[in-house]
């Protein structure tokens, strides 16, 4: 009896080993190494170009996704070589380099770092005090107040900062402890708004046009379906790409982030799903695509691609922090590589509620902000920016509300995963930044801005 029981026991236990190797050896593989490379880059950046606790960064943002295996991921921050390195149990290392100005390349095996010098940027005037701004409504303070409230200890919004404008004013702003002014975060897909404003550069410049087709290399065989895709449908994400970020954590996206040397030549290869200006997917590969475009305009490597978006974006708005991350060919990480201060962000804001203009100065090409935010197809989304028009849909896949009904439907607004947000309000002459890990979207940004907007309306006339 005894010796049954224990061949059925040790049965059992080679049917699980070798369950563990074929999942090791198909689906399991990726899925480790999309873990091991989004925490040794997510842990360089933290270092080395955020400067917070990269210990506080994992335990926030990567160990809750990671639930299962989080306990079998092993990471070190190396910082005299300025890198960052991650395995699970010793095993499907990743390994992320600082470069100067350029933040941080995942690397794809132990040869060279392209561009390894980085490079390294002249410094940009903040037009902001270097004080921290406190409101003096009480009704502004609470409201900021309940952002950073944790009501949920389940269930944590970890909201980093907040800043508000109004009438192009800093009226109010809040960090959270190891937080503050001058800490670059994550901005996650409002990189996608920011390469929207490269793009209407170059499109102010000549240079580009939103009808031509995309000049993607890949795609200039007469017979490539490929080849009717626009500028203007990338920038809709109406292109005929798929719907690239779905909830299995394998997806075109990760793989293209996390998996690929050269991201752009990646989305280059993906068949389209629909012909292009007659469906709407959310699209990672579109915004990397346009990211390649921009790069390629400036220069074709990521040190020219920083440069040009520093002398003619950041500098002129005075966003003093931010950087676009681009990946080993030199491509812009346009879907969502992009990291800055929440008072740059707030500055980018002003520029689209200003119509394009900084200072006198014309940044944006006349009628850009408008397009911007103009709508595409039946959605609420319009070209690098999310739209507050649709109550009667929800976004396809997430089933998630496209906007924020308590608040005016002129509001627009750029977007990131995990809780970030440049709200833009024409009507109350408001910009409203709210930066976070909300791993559950729990931010309630449209309560923060809508409580600003009350106590705004509630100040005696001048």
């Amino acid at each position: 009896m005894i010796t049954r029981i224990l061949k059925i026991v040790l049965g059992l236990l080679l049917a699980v080993v070798l369950a563990g190797a074929v999942w090791l050896g198909t689906a399991g593989r990726p899925l480790l190494r999309i873990a091991t490379g989004s925490v040794s880059r997510g842990l360089c950046v933290a270092a080395f170009v955020s400067h917070v606790d990269p210990g506080r960064v994992f335990r926030e943002q990567h160990a809750p996704q990671m639930r299962s295996i989080a306990w079998a991921v092993r990471w070190r921050v190396d910082k005299a070589r300025q890198e960052a390195s991650a395995s699970v149990l010793g095993a499907f290392e990743a390994r992320a380099v600082f470069r100067p100005g350029l933040g941080c390349l995942l690397l794809h095996g132990d040869g060279p770092v392209p561009e390894a010098a980085g490079f390294a940027p002249a410094p940009i005037a903040s037009p902001f005090p270097d004080r921290v701004v406190a409101s003096d409504d009480p009704a502004i303070r609470a409201a900021l107040g309940r952002a950073f409230a944790e009501p949920d200890p389940a269930h944590p919004r970890n909201t980093k900062a907040v800043v508000v404008l109004h009438d192009g004013r800093l009226i109010a702003e809040r960090y959270a402890p190891g937080y503050g002014p001058d800490t670059p975060i994550w901005a996650h897909s409002v990189t996608k708004s920011l390469i929207n404003a490269l793009v209407g550069i170059l499109v102010r410049e000549g240079r580009l046009r939103l009808d031509q087709p995309a000049p993607i290399a890949a795609w200039q065989s007469p017979d490539d379906p490929h080849r009717a895709v626009t500028i203007d449908q990338l920038l809709r994400m109406d292109s005929g790409l798929p719907f690239d970020e779905t909830d299995g954590v394998p997806n075109p996206m990760t793989r293209m982030i996390f998996l690929q040397r050269d991201m752009a030549g990646y989305a280059a290869r993906m068949p389209l799903a629909h012909a292009p200006g007659t469906a709407w997917a959310y699209g990672n590969l579109d915004y990397m695509l346009l990211g390649r475009i921009v790069a390629d305009a400036a220069g074709g490597s990521a040190v020219a691609a920083e440069r040009f978006a520093r002398r003619e974006l950041f500098a002129p708005l005075g966003m003093a922090h931010t950087l676009i991350q681009a990946d080993a060919t030199g491509t812009l990480n346009g879907a969502g590589g992009s990291y800055g201060t929440a008072r740059d962000f707030a500055r980018f804001g002003q520029l689209y509620l200003d119509d394009g203009v900084v200072d006198g100065q014309r940044i944006l090409p006349a009628g850009w902000v408008a397009y911007s935010h103009s709508q595409t197809l039946d959605t609420g989304y319009g070209a690098g920016f999310w739209l507050n028009i649709k109550d009667d849909t929800r976004v396809p896949v997430w089933n998630a509300p496209w906007g924020m009904p308590q608040l005016p439907k002129d509001m627009y607004y750029a977007r990131g995963a995990f809780g970030q947000y440049v709200v833009i309000v024409p009507s109350e002459k408001l910009v409203v930044v709210r930066m976070g890990i909300s791993l559950d979207y729990g931010d309630h940004t449209g309560d923060l801005v809508a409580a600003i907007i009350r106590a705004l309306h509630a100040r005696p006339a001048p």
